[in-house]
């Protein structure tokens, strides 16, 4: 067990404990540490099993010097000016709008779906106001939105469903879209415009200096003592504490007693390269999906995230995985049915608050976290 000595003040008064035990150093984590500690007055540890803070948004520089996401690609959005103004006390921001290109059919083309999608797959010559009718046309007629697939057929029909969603979905998931819940593929909008922006939240941005350092900053306060690489299950009867904020995956708090939750993993595949002839990059955006060939789905090239000025470039490979590492929630209906148990028990602990996309066992976005333990803050602080 060890601490971050040269980012983080010494560690307060351990015989008088602690207030508050914070299991996770991640979004969830970190923001309802620092409210604790500098809204509250209260005395936080935060415990994380991983050698370092941040979660899964974590960012280093790698042998090479290039700026990179160990976990992936995170890219940060948000419609709410409030989770906006509350991570701008920790971090300048850089402007970035992520751009997608799906390898379909031997083309690179805009992803989501928008009119140059259709137009360049098909050969055809549409304008924003025919782009309607031709989907309206290739769509399928479902009584019912259930399914992944179901969305996505009713909206676009099925030979785009096949092209950009069908083997996607099934190598990220380990299912068929037609066993997933809707929400998975409901994410995913179709356009008729020319807008090839892979999201249109008002705040689209990247931490000037890279999420670490924005986690540094917001765990800064006196009051707050970070421990990595300390699992919270050896020190938890040891460290006095009056509560626990837990934000890992809540079946593995109650020991898997009504059964295990399934997840999603993910194994990356990082690589430097030379971009060729001198130029900046290697590819064209951010991010390349492949939906029917390759066992991985997507490659990000970060120096388009980070905006940094490298004569290599670092690029990752992500390979989906039943598993690993827990990532992503499986939305399926028995899932969320076994999710409800769980919940039950966690509804019947007054000293511990379960927060977070593993805790709460559902497909949040960073910016949804960030609202979310704002949010619990206010309720555990002014109940």
């Amino acid at each position: 067990m060890h601490t971050f000595k040269s980012q983080f003040p010494a560690a307060p008064n351990a015989s008088a404990g602690y207030d508050t035990l914070v299991v996770g150093a991640g979004f969830a984590g970190s923001v309802m540490a620092e409210r604790l500690a500098s809204q509250d007055g209260q005395r936080v540890l935060v415990v994380d099993k991983r050698p370092h803070i941040g979660g899964n948004a974590h960012d280093r520089y790698d042998e090479n010097g290039l700026l990179i996401h160990p976990y992936g690609p995170h890219i940060f959005h948000t419609n709410s000016a409030d989770v906006f103004a509350y991570l701008s006390q920790f971090t300048q921001w850089r402007p970035y709008q992520h751009r997608v290109l799906c390898s379909v059919d031997g083309q690179l083309l805009p992803m989501p779906i928008n009119l140059d999608t259709i137009n360049r797959l098909y050969g055809l010559r549409l304008s924003a106001f025919e782009v309607d009718d031709f989907l309206a046309g290739v769509a399928e007629k479902v009584d019912r939105v259930r399914t992944s697939e179901d969305v996505v057929v009713s909206r676009v029909g099925r030979d785009l469903y096949e092209k950009f969603f069908r083997g996607y979905t099934r190598k990220q998931w380990g299912l068929d879209p037609s066993e997933l819940d809707a929400s998975v593929t409901a994410r995913v909008p179709t356009r008729t415009s020319r807008d090839d922006r892979y999201f249109t939240d008002t705040y689209q941005a990247m931490p000037l200096h890279g999420y670490t350092r924005m986690f540094e900053r917001m765990l800064a306060h006196p009051n707050i003592h970070v421990m990595t690489g300390t699992d919270y299950r050896d020190i938890v009867h040891v460290v006095p504490w009056k509560h626990m904020v837990y934000t890992g995956p809540i079946d593995s708090f109650f020991g898997h007693r009504h059964g295990q939750l399934p997840y999603r993993s993910l194994q990356f595949e990082h690589v430097t390269v030379q971009p060729p002839g001198g130029q900046a990059h290697v590819q064209a955006v951010g991010t390349i999906n492949h939906p029917n060939d390759h066992l991985y789905t997507r490659v990000t090239e970060f120096k388009h995230l980070t905006g940094q000025r490298h004569e290599a470039s670092s690029l990752v490979y992500e390979y989906p995985r039943s598993q690993g590492e827990p990532y992503y929630p499986v939305p399926r209906a028995e899932n969320t049915a076994l999710f409800r148990r769980y919940e039950t028990d966690a509804e019947a602990l007054s000293d511990v608050t379960f927060i977070g996309r593993l805790a709460s066992y559902k497909y949040y976005n960073m910016d949804q976290v960030v609202a979310q333990a704002l949010s619990t803050f206010k309720r555990m602080t002014n109940p």
